[in-house]
Parts: C-alpha cells; structure tokens; sequence
C-alpha cells in the first residue's frame, strides 16, 4: 500500500511529497520553535502492510458493474448497505446541493459501516460512491495546543457529513500488536496510536478472514495528520468503517467524517472511545475542556 518516505526526509519534505499536496496542503505550526514532532515520526500517505498482513487475491476481488453513476437496485456494492429507502438501498452520501458528497444525516449519529465502489468496479471515479476513495480533500494544519500536545485544525470550513481523512499506519497483526504494547515504556500510552480493524469480526462468520483475530492499524511512528486528532468528550468527527472491495473486509477504512459543521481553525476531534461511559474513575485525565467531559479517557 504505497512507498515509506525516507527517515532522512524532513517532515516538511514528507508532506509536500503527498500527491494532494498542492490541492489541499498539509501545514505544521508552533509558536515556540524548540517544540517540533517527534524526530522518530513519518509522515506516510497510504498504511504499510507488515508481516503476516496480506491482500486479498485479485482473482476473489469483484466490483460492481454500473456503466457510469451507481444507483441502489442494481450496484453489487450496495448490497449490504444499511441506508434504506422503501423500495432498495441506497449509497451513503447526498448526491446533490450544497452537501454534495457529505453523508446523509441519518449515518451521523450512527455506527452503520460505509460501502464504497473501488477500483475493482465497472464505474469511473467520478461515481458519487467514491468519496473516501478519492482521498483527502480538506487541508489540514497540525498545531501545538496549549496543555494536550499536537492537535489538528483546518483553515476552512468543514460541513457537517464531509470525509476528513483516514486514520493510516503500519498495519500488523494482533500478535505483533501486543509485542509492541508489552515493550513500550507506558502500554496504555501505546494504545492511542492503536487502532483495531474490527468492525465485522465475527468468530462465526463465513469469510475465514473475519474469524480471528483483528488486524490494527499502528500509527505512533509511521502515519498522516490524523495521528494527531485529538480526543474530546463533544467531538466534532466520528470514525466510521469504509468498505471498498467486499473480499477485504478485514482490511475496512478507518475514515473520519464531521458530525457537525466545523468553523475555520476549530480543531478537530473524536471520542476515543465513541461515547461509552461505565461511570467509574479512570487512569488517564481527560484535557478536553469540554462543558460535558466525563474527567477521565478510561
């Protein structure tokens, strides 16, 4: 899944290398100079896949075979869409007017997973179905808080059901996973950068590669600029499972939307733990400020 930049690479020169990089730009910025990310961190502009993480076999692979625009009776790729009208399915997203590509209002306050049309399909990537497939369109701009580190905002204003980015980085195996965790100077440190590929593991389901154990996504050293997203308990986006090729499931997106319409240099952020609260004290303070924070990440 794409190059690694090299470590020797600034990370100025990491960013303008993207392929967006003109269009929508990624920007770092620090009052104080001394502050600067972490020497060991790269910025990558597609995941890894490390050892034991594989693809599916192109010959398995299958897409729809819709001539131009996909519509819901007959797109392969909707076939498991929970976005329903009356008399068939429907894609994710507003077709038209000025939330043109934005989800539609009933999937934000849900947990319902996202089926797009891919490379494998007969349409072209002008289809309405393709928004997280085309990529980042909104630039982003990585800045120092004032008590939480790095956060990220955007210079632009950002609707409400509009894609940001993907949540990118190596992705290993469960096992290496926990290697990495035991072997890190603080395990629940380590665990924000992790993120398990798990929405449709299921240990009885028909597609072996969804019975075990899940793959995750680690982007503490090799990642893009939503590494950096914060958490607050009023977010602002929400992680949502992006589906392209059916056959890889096990390998869904990790795709961040706003949930809300965002201003210009807010910064932008999600619940790391979607909104669960078992009402005991926890470990680890949460910074966030918000007039609703629970005190505690978990």
């Amino acid at each position: 899944m794409g190059d690694i930049p090299s470590l020797k690479d600034c990370h100025w020169c990491q960013i303008r290398s993207f392929s967006n990089a003109k269009e929508y730009p990624i920007s770092i910025v620090c009052k104080d100079e001394s502050l600067t990310l972490p020497d060991d961190f790269t910025f990558i502009e597609k995941s890894i896949l490390r050892e034991g993480v594989s693809r599916a076999d192109p010959e398995f692979r299958v897409g729809c075979e819709c001539s131009h625009n996909c519509h819901g009776m007959t797109c392969h790729c909707l076939q498991d869409s929970e976005v329903d009208l009356p008399d068939h399915n429907v894609y994710a997203y507003q077709a038209g007017g000025n939330s043109e590509g934005c989800l539609k209002e009933q999937l934000l306050d849900s947990k319902a997973p996202i089926y797009e049309c891919h490379e494998a399909c007969a349409c072209d990537e002008t289809c309405d179905n393709r928004i997280v497939a085309r990529g980042r369109r909104v630039p982003l701009q990585v800045f120092r808080t004032e008590n939480r580190g790095w956060g990220v905002r955007s210079k632009v204003p950002i609707k409400a059901g509009a894609f940001i980015d993907c949540y990118i980085g190596e992705i290993i195996t469960a096992q290496e996973a926990d290697r990495r965790r035991d072997n890190a100077i603080i395990s629940r440190r380590k665990d924000l950068y992790l993120f398990n590929i798990d929405k449709f593991t299921d240990p009885d389901s028909l597609d072996e590669t969804l019975r075990g154990d899940p793959y995750v996504i680690d982007g503490e050293f090799y990642a893009g600029p939503s590494r950096f997203f914060n958490h607050s308990c009023e977010a602002n986006m929400r992680i949502f499972a992006r589906v392209g090729d059916y056959s890889e499931k096990n390998l869904h997106d990790l795709a961040f939307f706003a949930i809300e319409d965002i201003r210009p240099m807010t910064e932008l952020t999600f619940d790391y733990v979607d909104g669960k609260d078992d009402g005991e004290q926890g470990s680890e303070k949460c910074l966030c400020g918000a007039k609703s924070c629970r005190g505690w990440l978990w």
